[in-house]
């Protein structure tokens, strides 16, 4: 019974830590469009952005076997 309530704790912690870096990579891409330039060196940050984003919807999907 202990092993599966620290079970629960484990999962609700990966979760959040999950959705916060989903909230900053989302924030990072906004923040390229609020800015409105769009030379090489905002293109990288967007790129660089995306991927990370990507990565954590990725990551939410493989940890619930789904991917």
């Amino acid at each position: 019974m202990n092993e599966e309530l620290v079970q629960n704790k484990v999962d609700a912690r990966i979760n959040i830590g999950w959705l916060f870096q989903l909230i900053a990579s989302l924030a990072w891409v906004m923040s390229v469009f609020v800015y409105g330039s769009y030379e090489l060196g905002d293109f990288l940050q967007l790129t660089a952005a995306s991927a990370w984003t990507v990565s954590n919807i990725v990551q939410y999907f493989t940890d619930k076997k789904i991917l």
